[in-house]
């Protein structure tokens, strides 16, 4: 018997699809389950004229898709994100910070259609915008550090406290030295002068 699907079944076909079933199969399970009707005459009228609406609708869609696509042309994003003082970002960032950047730039779109590998490192990412499966747009992702000026700091300040140590051993070795010097020094003063020899 013949049948037309109402919803995608795996190894059979996909909605709409008309396709020759058992009459078992189709009685018992596909129509009672709502998976399926009877391909009637009537009902095959129906479904045509369903595509052919679905098509029009499917058109309005993708051209829909295409002007938000046009707003996206250009658009190149800078994220800033916490990084710590290897380069590693504290979490990562991902579609979500993607839509939330369009969002602040006027351009909103729901970040379910967006798809990044998350970036959990500084650097150039690529973002890819799904508004249709034929209207795909990419927008360029860079990543940067949101602290840099604390890492800065904190790297001068550690160098600074390197250096402050670094002389403070300079000095102690160098008083050490002479204090050893000096302790010699005494050493010779206090030692007794040897008597002249005798006279032969």
């Amino acid at each position: 018997m013949e049948i037309i699907l109402k919803e995608d079944i795996i190894g059979l076909g996909f909605k709409n699809d008309i396709v020759n079933v058992k009459s078992g199969y189709g009685r018992n399970y596909l129509i009672p389950q709502g998976k399926g009707v009877i391909a009637s005459p009537s009902a095959k009228k129906v479904l045509a004229e369903n595509l052919k609406q679905q098509a029009h609708k499917i058109a309005a869609q993708k051209a829909a898709a295409e002007e938000k696509a046009a707003v996206l042309n250009g658009v190149a994003l800078e994220i800033a994100a916490k990084v710590s003082a290897t380069g590693q970002l504290y979490g990562s960032v991902g579609a979500a910070q993607v839509a939330d950047e369009l969002a602040k730039l006027g351009k909103e779109v729901d970040r379910k259609i967006i798809t990044m590998k998350d970036a959990k490192k500084l650097g150039d990412y690529v973002a890819t915008v799904h508004f249709h499966k034929e209207v795909i747009v990419e927008v360029p992702v860079k990543v940067v550090a949101e602290n840099a000026a604390e890492l800065k700091a904190a790297a001068e300040a550690e160098e600074a406290i390197r250096a402050a140590a670094d002389a403070k051993a300079a000095a102690a070795a160098v008083s050490t030295e002479e204090a050893e010097e000096a302790e010699a020094l005494e050493a010779i003063d206090a030692a007794p002068t040897g008597e002249a020899p005798a006279e032969a």
